[in-house]
């Protein structure tokens, strides 16, 4: 798929973000612990770990002229590798509408607040036995994780590479210094190129929404072992320019589903134009595979004003399996509550069926991303766009 991707996607000026970062540059030399390869501007297309020559690496996925410098250097914007986290009862600095990145593995709950992963957009984690790395772009809204993969008996840690591509971010593996797209979690340059990382399904939804659900979940702490202005939007009125696809304003927020070479992008006001009572449900089929996306009013957009929790109202998408008991169920919006049809049984923002013959059930979370229009359409061309009818 990338290697039909749109080019010339820039954001206005890509200096810009270098002068919203400007002010903590300088406090950020502590970026990542058990660094091995760092990227430059030559070292991604050569020599990694390894020692490879130019030559013998795989070629670039990607033009190496479309991956941009994005204003900080290599770890500028510092990664956060040994995350603390807190019961939600203990935590205090958000507010109910604030986005978190709601992300589940081997049985674990944990939410990355949105006012901190702006300032550090990865974090290298784990849930139980599984090694994840948690990602957000806050150029084009994409918050993604994915389990971090060992190679050749080294497990890969990740980096910000100060470098962009299509506007997204850029990471680097600190193993082998190669570049991947976090809007794809390919490696399209270095070593690794064309490896595919795994990805974890991860939801954006309010912190009201997402701590009823988890009560006994994990936050992450702001205790980084880095002073931040945690809760203000540096980022705040930044602007598009390029040439995005124009079948939706380049800032819509989507919510993007790929199955395969079939691709659907849907948007958040198409859902907002069919709700009832702050509620919306679509029944998709993307490819050979049914989806249901759940859509309700109460989160903030975290880049519309100068703190993340004074964006304007957006709402929340995510992505579901549709089935559950053994049946195939199919959505509907009713009275400010979603409802399956076949069994009239009431469903949360996050999945969880809360009254009815199902309580209790938990659906499937499907992978889907919440993405600036621009951005998805940037890496999926091919991309159908949802209508509510």
């Amino acid at each position: 798929m990338l290697e039909v991707l749109a080019t010339s996607i820039r954001l206005v000026p890509v200096v810009a973000r270098a002068a919203a970062l400007s002010l903590f540059l300088a406090a950020c030399t502590g970026g990542g612990s058990g660094q091995v390869a760092s990227p430059s501007d030559t070292g991604a297309q050569g020599s990694g770990a390894g020692g490879e020559s130019p030559s013998s690496l795989p070629p670039p996925v990607v033009d190496p002229d479309e991956i941009v410098p994005g204003g900080p250097p290599p770890d500028g914007i510092p990664p956060i590798d040994d995350p603390e986290f807190l019961a939600p009862e203990r935590v205090s600095f958000l507010d109910p509408n604030e986005p978190v990145l709601a992300v589940e593995a081997e049985g674990v709950a944990k939410a990355y607040p949105i006012r901190i992963m702006m300032w550090h957009e990865i974090v290298n984690d784990r849930f139980g036995q599984t090694p994840v790395v948690v990602t957000y772009c806050p150029l084009c809204n994409t918050g993604i994780a994915f389990e971090r993969p060992v190679i050749e008996g080294e497990l890969l840690d990740f980096g910000t590479s100060g470098k962009l591509y299509n506007s997204n971010l850029v990471m680097y593996d600190r193993q082998t210094g190669s570049y991947w797209a976090q809007a794809t979690g390919q490696a399209i340059q270095g070593p690794l190129a064309r490896e595919q990382l795994v990805f974890i399904p991860a939801r954006l939804l309010s912190w009201a929404d997402w701590s009823a659900a988890h009560p006994d979940g994990l936050v992450l702490s702001t205790e980084t072992g880095v002073e931040r202005d945690y809760g203000a939007n540096p980022y705040a009125g930044y602007l598009f320019s390029g040439d995005p696809d124009p079948r939706l304003s380049a800032t819509a927020h989507v919510l993007g589903i790929a199955n395969g070479k079939d691709v659907l992008a849907v948007p958040f006001d198409e859902l907002d134009s069919s709700q009832d009572g702050g509620w919306a449900a679509a029944n998709l089929e993307v490819g050979s595979a049914r989806y249901a996306v759940f859509w309700k009013e109460g989160t903030s957009s975290a880049l519309d004003a100068p703190t993340v929790s004074g964006g304007r109202d957006v709402g929340a998408a995510a992505a579901y399996v549709p089935r559950a008991g053994g049946r195939a169920l199919t959505f509907r919006a009713d009275g400010g509550a979603i409802v399956d049809d076949q069994t009239g049984s009431t469903w949360s923002i996050s999945g969880e069926a809360l009254s009815g013959p199902l309580a209790g059930t938990q659906l499937q979370v499907a992978v889907a991303i919440d993405s600036f229009w621009f951005d998805w359409a940037a890496f999926h061309p091919e991309t159908e766009i949802w209508r509510a009818t």
